[in-house]
């Protein structure tokens, strides 16, 4: 049986909790934490979760026990909330010993909220892929009052109409300094083809990319266990997303190709350790749903191009159900991803209204050259929105 720590959540509440679940998924894991709690989900190894202030209302962390203290994989945000229950975690659960490395999946803010924490007040290493430390130190560091000009030329590009556009405009941005501590100034590189010991065990480091750049996952070599962050969630879709500071990326495409990459070392007795929601078995059916799904969604939105559509009247196509207001940053992000990977396939074309706004369509010519990435800006881009 699972060790658990202080008072867990009955499992026939966890639909409840974490939805239905992926029925072709195996979900081995008798318990889940609450809060303080911890479950030991393999000898040495504590699931703990910890609560976030958003719809996706929680981010796993996992600490391995090593022989003078404990290492932890991510740390959950940086608030006053979080660094409380770190603090009664480390005083039960981790039995007073400390934590003496933090490694980082990946650089989004649930996940290096609490890094530079745990260095300066816990003295801790933190660990990383090259490029999570330097986009989590560099956004960290760029806090900005009103939205930038290319924050305002994405969502014009994007055919924000005008009332929510003049709303955008005037609002603060989210930054990352609102929920993450000052990322240190060093770090110790974690290298994608390397070998890592984690908890007395070694593991394979393989990166993924499209949910985020570098994306580490861990593959042990001892046991059927896989440390998969956000790339491998069990019943929801990681977000693959475009954004401002990059507005003709291709992380769909980046994504799907790690999906694949990834096929060739995935088993179906691998317990996968998530970034959200349940540990769970059954990878290789996993990412063939994860490229499944996004496929699926590709084909509705080839069909909606048939006539010309900005990025906005794509949602429905897309997603499958209207989006609701506070969801409406991370459905552009993902809508523009699917229409740039469509864009970079030669699937489809776009050209520019008057106002600044790309309209898309399907490209008839389904035999022409795949990969063309044309560099085009469109002439609108940079006026003032019009009414």
């Amino acid at each position: 049986m699972p060790r658990t720590c202080i008072s867990l959540i009955s499992r026939a509440k966890w639909p409840d909790i974490v939805g239905k679940g992926n029925e072709s998924l195996g979900y081995p894991v008798a318990a889940m934490p609450d809060g303080i709690s911890a479950v030991e989900v393999q000898d040495g190894i504590l699931w703990i979760r910890l609560p976030l202030p958003y719809a996706l209302n929680h981010v796993n962390i996992y600490a391995f026990r090593e022989t003078d203290g404990w290492t932890i994989v991510d740390t959950g945000v940086n608030t006053a909330l979080t660094q409380n229950l770190w603090t009664d975690l480390m005083a039960g659960p981790l039995e007073g010993m400390p934590v003496w490395r933090v490694i980082l999946t990946h650089h989004h803010p649930d996940h290096v909220g609490l890094a530079g924490w745990f260095k300066s007040v816990h003295g801790a290493e933190v660990w990383a892929p090259r490029t999570v430390w330097l986009l989590a130190r560099m956004l960290t560091l760029d806090v900005q009052d009103r939205p930038s000009p290319e924050a305002l030329e994405f969502y014009r590009a994007a055919g924000v109409n005008k009332q929510a556009y003049d709303k955008l405009a005037k609002a603060r941005p989210f930054n990352f300094a609102d929920c993450v501590h000052p990322i240190p100034t060093g770090f110790k590189r974690i290298v994608d083809g390397s070998a890592i010991e984690i908890g007395g065990r070694i593991w394979d480091v393989r990166f993924g990319h499209g949910h985020a750049p570098a994306h580490a996952t861990f593959w042990c070599r001892d046991v059927p266990l896989i440390i998969g962050g956000d790339q491998f969630l069990a019943d929801i879709t990681p977000n693959i997303g475009v954004y401002n500071t990059e507005p003709e990326a291709i992380p769909l495409t980046e994504f799907l190709v790690s999906c694949e990459r990834f096929c060739e070392f995935a088993e179906a007795d691998q317990l996968v350790l998530p970034g959200h929601k349940i540990p769970y078995n059954g990878l290789p059916v996993r990412l063939g749903q994860l490229i499944e799904n996004h496929e699926t969604a590709l084909e509705r939105l080839l069909e909606e191009l048939r006539e010309p559509r900005t990025t906005v009247q794509c949602f429905e196509a897309i997603f499958g159900h209207p989006i609701k207001e506070r969801d409406f940053g991370f459905a552009l992000a993902e809508a523009v991803a699917h229409l740039n990977h469509l864009w970079f396939h030669a699937k489809a074309n776009r050209y520019c209204r008057a106002d600044g706004a790309w309209l898309w369509s399907r490209r008839d010519d389904r035999d022409s050259m795949g990969a063309v990435y044309p560099s085009v800006r469109c002439p609108g881009a940079s006026r003032t929105m019009q009414t």
